[in-house]
C-alpha cells in the first residue's frame, strides 16, 4: 500500500498564500492519481482537487478554480497545492488520497493524516 504525509499548513491571513505538500511512500507513485479534499469543522470531506498519474489532466471543485493549483513531481514522490487568495471559508484539515489509477475517477483508498490550514479574516 501506499503512505502519504501532508505538510505545509499553518495560519495565514486572507488574501494570502499556501503551498501544502503530499509526499507519498511505498509504492510507484506515477500509478496513483492523487487527489486533495479538506474538512472543516463540522462538515463532511469534499473534494478541492485532483490530478492524473503524469499532470495531463486536473480538476477543481468550482469555488477554487482559478486560486488553487495541483500539481506533482513523480521524481519527487509528491503532489502539491498551491492554494493563492484563501479565504477563512478555506479554514479546514486538508487531506490528500492516492487512487491506484492513471486517471482520476473519484475512488482510492489511502489518504494522509491531514493538515491544518487556518486563514484569519
Amino acid at each position: 500500500q501506499v503512505q502519504l504525509v501532508e505538510s505545509g499548513g499553518r495560519l495565514v491571513q486572507a488574501g494570502g498564500s499556501l503551498r501544502l505538500s503530499c509526499a507519498a511512500s511505498g509504492r510507484t507513485f506515477s500509478n496513483y492519481a492523487m487527489g486533495w479534499f479538506r474538512q472543516a469543522p463540522g462538515k463532511e470531506r469534499d473534494f478541492v482537487a485532483a490530478i492524473n498519474w503524469n499532470g495531463g489532466s486536473t480538476y477543481y471543485q468550482d469555488s477554487v478554480k482559478g486560486r488553487f493549483t495541483i500539481s506533482r513531481g513523480n521524481a519527487k514522490n509528491t503532489v502539491y497545492l498551491q492554494m493563492n487568495s484563501l479565504k477563512p471559508g478555506a479554514t479546514a484539515i486538508y487531506y490528500c488520497k492516492a487512487e491506484r489509477s492513471s486517471t482520476w475517477t473519484g475512488g482510492g483508498a489511502y489518504w494522509g493524516q491531514g493538515t491544518q490550514v487556518t486563514v484569519s479574516s
